[in-house]
């Protein structure tokens, strides 16, 4: 079996041939049991690794609360077939690997610093046990120069090894699960010809579409760009949305008549997806001393939304007559304390409000985080208002006769996705709200 650095497309062009090689995945999150599923699927024997205890755990019998419920039966079954092994040791897996792949992302503290620490921990625990002709693949999302700063130096000090030499390193920024990899475009970049090619061949075995740069900094820098063009249109949906509700205007309405169907333009209050990443970009910003005035106002635009809807939620509730102190809501969300709707719980329960979240999607449950409950009903009965925050397929099915009969009266709905036409709601008797909804709120 040749080291992966001198790979040819022929010797992984079959399953049979592809099982000969093993892919650790280091970080166990929704991108990397992603990847973990993409590898075994084609014939990889793949080795799930992450620094949580609990998480192993939870992934050793094919659950993880973070995926697509796609991706754990997935999961479930390459686990049960033994195509994915599970390991608390990061450096017996990678000793045991051909293709190293790191899924971990940067974290941000309170102060809106990018925090590294957990990637270049692992890249430490990778390069203590690299060996020749290994390919390492960071598949996260970096900060300019992180790759061939900080991720190649740690792997290169601790493994004695020289990158385009000795083994390879290539960066395969992921921005979107919201396809299999298998129907994505995988985009890869390397600093030297032969962990390109290296990584260009592995990418290819699970999805056709790859494209190759050979410039890691144009790659980091285009991906960051794109994630403040995101942020960007967001922010100015955002702004938008408010001011139709000022205007008594429907922001939805105002799409629909400009053909304007594209999700980067709807206002959201769960703004979360790329959050870590916009801060990548005004990190770098602030490091090259350089200003980004529109991408830092469109951040805090974005953050400030969940203001907007504790906002919005009060002025729904006095509308019925009642106040946001002690009213029982429903918060139809993410069960995820760190994601905005965790945010906006905490923000109606420093107000006094009694939350209940549903998350249809979730296994997290009330050992987990106490708000949380397991059913839809168990969510609204005895409420004064159900909240909307997110956009599963469950959310804009509900049967709204059913849920007002669970509700006390006067029932309010807060509607933050714009999934309800308001009349519609209106006429079963709800009093209604909704981002970017122009209504007479006195």
């Amino acid at each position: 079996m040749p080291p992966v650095l001198n790979l040819k497309p022929e010797e992984v062009d079959t399953k049979e041939k592809r099982s000969k090689y093993t892919v650790s995945v280091i970080g166990c999150g929704q991108k990397g049991i992603s990847y973990a599923n993409a590898f075994a699927e084609v014939g990889f024997s793949v080795i799930c690794t992450d620094a949580d205890p609990t998480v192993m755990k939870k992934v050793a019998k094919g659950k993880t609360p973070n995926s697509q419920l796609r991706d754990e039966a997935n999961l479930k079954n390459h686990i049960n077939s033994g195509q994915i092994g599970v390991s608390n040791d990061r450096k017996e897996a990678v000793s045991q690997s051909d293709v190293i792949l790191i899924a971990i992302g940067a974290k941000v503290d309170e102060q809106k610093k990018t925090d590294y620490a957990q990637i270049v921990s692992a890249c430490k625990q990778v390069g203590s046990a690299l060996h020749q002709g290994m390919l390492v693949i960071y598949g996260g999302i970096a900060g300019i120069g992180f790759i061939d700063g900080a991720v190649k130096e740690t792997l290169e000090n601790t493994s004695g090894l020289k990158v385009g030499k000795d083994f390879g390193l290539a960066y395969n920024p992921l921005l979107t699960l919201e396809a299999a990899i298998a129907d994505l475009e995988l985009k890869v970049a390397a600093a030297d010809p032969a962990s390109l090619n290296a990584a260009s061949i592995i990418l290819k075995t699970i999805t056709k579409k790859v494209r190759e740069i050979n410039d890691i900094k144009t790659a980091e820098t285009a991906t960051l760009f794109t994630v403040a063009k995101q942020d960007a249109n967001r922010a100015l949906a955002n702004e938008l949305s408010v001011f139709c509700e000022n205007s008594n205007t429907d922001y939805f309405k105002v799409l629909k008549f400009l053909d304007l169907n594209d999700p980067s333009f709807w206002p959201t209050i769960v703004e979360e997806e790329h959050r870590n990443e916009a801060y990548l970009l005004l990190d770098s910003a602030e490091n090259l001393n350089a200003k980004l005035r529109l991408p830092t106002l469109a951040r805090q635009i974005n953050e400030n939304m969940v203001k907007h809807a504790v906002n919005l939620t009060q002025d729904a509730l006095r509308s019925g007559g009642k106040p946001l102190r002690r009213a029982k809501i429903a918060v139809l969300g993410t069960a995820n304390p760190t994601t905005a709707t965790g945010v906006f719980v905490k923000m109606i329960e420093q107000k006094g409000a009694k939350p209940n979240l549903y998350d249809p999607v979730s296994k997290m449950g009330p050992q987990d985080w106490r708000v949380v409950k397991t059913s839809l009903n168990e969510a609204v009965e005895g409420t004064d208002c159900i909240v909307i925050l997110t956009g599963q397929e469950e959310f804009k099915k509900l049967n709204l006769k059913k849920l007002k009969a669970l509700m006390k009266a006067p029932a309010v709905i807060v509607d933050l996705i714009g999934i309800f036409e308001p009349k519609k709601v209106e006429a079963e008797g709800f009093i209604y709200l909704g981002l970017g909804r122009g209504a007479d709120k006195k």
